[in-house]
């Protein structure tokens, strides 16, 4: 946790009521308090488990509940076990099945009581044994994305977009949004917010609202008088006591307020804009679907996982189907500590993928290979990291081959100005909601990735048929400007910064046939570009090389058969060309400078091929 000094700055504060009462946006002078809102650190639960079983649902729940009983035996839990000097005595335990999950195969197992790690490593060890068991695994609770918070102080009307969203604006460090609102703002297109949910009534964010789900299945975690799921998708706090989170598997833990996360990653996606108030929203014409997956001490890796099958449109156990499906789903959470990706995240992903919903995620603000945390760790989505108003790496943000590209996350005070937070709309309430909002900024990878989750939409708005994964990764990945500030080879960022006017120029362009020159994409050395498919069209990409030192140029990877044409200061073509690669049948394509001059060397492809690589290095 990362808890940073009290400081004075000069910046707009509101405080506005709910409802339909008018807001006083009125600048101010006030405090700005940069805080951490949560630990990230897993929490292992002790009492819950996923499990899964050989037969589908139905009749793998019924092989389940027996296998239960005779695992909780093996494991020496079905007796009491008496104080000694160093633990107090503990009843004895049974196990139930608490439900089946929306992947098929899948089933959430509780026990009576808390288990001790021994305990624990028997039960699962047991089970795992079962015949009809294919995997056990703890049912962590994950946690939102850590924030620093601050709380204030062609162009939307918005009274404070032109002095607090740089990150739209910001020519060196911004999305560049208003080139891309000339093409799309994403309209139509519906957008899950996987989080802590969004206050209701929320006076700014309201008419872009969906219902959507509180998927929270224990009321200590939810706040709720049930640990039944809720149709509405609310916010109504994730607030924390002093230890509050002991009793679920946590370690001590400081009193925290509650964060109305969900609601600021929502309003950057899809704040109301245009009408004259606060701020504004990237994919403002798409609509939000709230899933409150996150409460107090975080929310369950099955809970986690129903919220995005649900989000999708796809069934789960005991709910209605989602009416409104989401072609974009946001998780700006994760794990603060190393973790692979959950099976049952993996599944759960591979589904939402195939039914042509497309995941956004936050790389994660650890400062550490994002490879190696959850949600990076898992495949079929794309991880975004965090850059400040300069266009340099947010010093928390996650790194390495794993993330696909940057967006504004911001920096904080760190970037030397109060605007290098992001902005958007709040609650005041510290536990509950209350009736009042104000302006709050937070920085982290949370907000990294809702405007890549936002730019989504509103390529999916426009384009004759929707992308999916592979072909939106790579538009993403193609499309993304080169970093102001360079990034260290060892830290890897992606392709570049989010370019919301590039992407969606590129993605309304009609295809490049007889002589007309493809739009180029500007490589960085050692950075790859992934997931490259032909779509009938060559491709050109180009490099800044450094005289003397040898430049290799290359492609790999993939389906099909791929030729590399490559000129300096000219964009090659067939018979045009310095240097060429045209291994028959091949994606494996090399061409090496070994003294080449400094300049512009532009890498022409064609063929026909799919999944390919390209990298620059010198």
């Amino acid at each position: 946790m990362r808890i940073h000094s009290t400081l004075s700055a000069a910046i707009a504060a509101v405080l506005i009521a709910g409802g339909a009462q008018a807001a006083d946006f009125s600048p101010k002078r006030t405090k700005v308090v940069d805080r951490q809102t949560a630990s990230q650190s897993v929490i292992s639960s002790s009492q819950r488990f996923v499990v899964r079983t050989r037969a589908p649902s139905t009749a793998g729940r019924a092989v389940l509940q027996s296998a239960l009983r005779t695992s909780v035996q093996r494991a020496g839990l079905a007796m009491p076990v008496r104080a000694n000097a160093t633990a107090a005595a503990r009843p004895a335990a049974s196990a139930r099945v608490l439900r089946s999950m929306g992947t098929p195969g899948w089933h959430v197992v509780q026990t009576s009581r808390a288990l001790t790690s021994s305990e624990r490593a028997s039960f699962i060890r047991e089970l795992s044994a079962e015949p009809g068991v294919v995997s056990v695994e703890v049912d962590h609770l994950y946690q939102r994305g850590n924030v620093a918070r601050a709380v204030p102080a062609a162009a939307p009307n918005d009274p404070n977009y032109a002095q607090l969203q740089w990150n739209f604006t910001d020519a060196t460090g911004g999305v560049r949004a208003e080139a891309g609102w000339a093409i799309s703002t994403g309209q139509d297109i519906v957008v899950a917010v996987i989080d802590t949910g969004v206050v209701e009534n929320h006076p700014d964010l309201a008419v872009n609202i969906l219902p959507g789900y509180d998927m929270i299945t224990d009321r200590r975690v939810s706040r709720r008088d049930s640990d039944d799921r809720a149709p509405g998708g609310w916010d109504v706090g994730d607030w924390v006591e002093d230890g509050y989170c002991v009793a679920l598997g946590g370690p001590p833990n400081q009193a925290l307020d509650s964060s109305w996360h969900g609601s600021h990653v929502s309003g950057t996606v899809a704040q109301e804009t245009n009408n004259g108030r606060a701020l504004a929203g990237l994919a403002h014409g798409s609509k939000v679907v709230p899933i409150r997956v996150l409460g107090s001490c975080g929310g369950f890796g099955s809970d986690i996982a129903d919220g995005m099958l649900w989000a999708a449109g796809l069934p789960v156990d005991g709910l209605p189907t989602n009416p409104n499906p989401a072609e974009v789903l946001n998780l700006s959470l994760g794990s603060g500590g190393p973790s692979a990706c959950p099976a049952i995240y993996q599944a759960a992903i591979d589904q939402v993928n195939s039914a042509g919903s497309i995941i956004v995620v936050a790389a994660g603000n650890s400062n550490a290979d994002a490879g190696t945390y959850t949600m990076g760790s898992c495949t079929g989505v794309i991880a975004v990291g965090a850059t400040g108003i300069t266009g340099a790496k947010a010093n928390y943000s996650n790194w390495g081959t794993r993330v696909d590209l940057s967006a504004p996350g911001g920096g904080g005070f760190v970037d030397g100005d109060p605007g290098g937070y992001i902005f958007q709309v709040l609650n005041t309430g510290t536990t509950r909601p209350t009736t009042q909002y104000n302006l709050a900024g937070f920085t982290g990878t949370s907000m990294a990735s809702p405007h890549v989750a936002a730019a989504v939409a509103m390529v999916q708005s426009v384009v004759l048929t929707p992308l999916n994964f592979t072909e939106m990764r790579a538009l993403l990945r193609s499309t993304a400007r080169p970093f102001p500030i360079a990034i260290p080879s060892n830290r890897p960022m992606g392709a570049g910064i989010l370019d919301v006017g590039a992407l969606l120029t590129r993605a309304t362009a009609p295809p490049c046939t007889g002589n007309c020159v493809p739009p180029t994409t500007v490589l960085q050395n050692k950075v790859e570009v992934v997931g490259l498919s032909d779509g009938g069209d060559d491709k050109v990409f180009s490099f800044e090389a450094q005289a003397g030192r040898t430049l290799s140029l290359m492609t790999y990877g993939g389906t099909g058969n791929v030729s590399m044409h490559v000129a300096r200061g000219r964009i090659p073509t067939a018979t045009d060309r310095d240097a060429f690669s045209t291994r028959p049948a091949s994606n494996s394509e090399t061409v090496r400078f070994t003294a080449p001059v400094a300049g512009t060397y532009n890498i022409r492809l064609t063929g026909t091929y799919a999944g390919l690589t390209i990298v620059a290095r010198q």
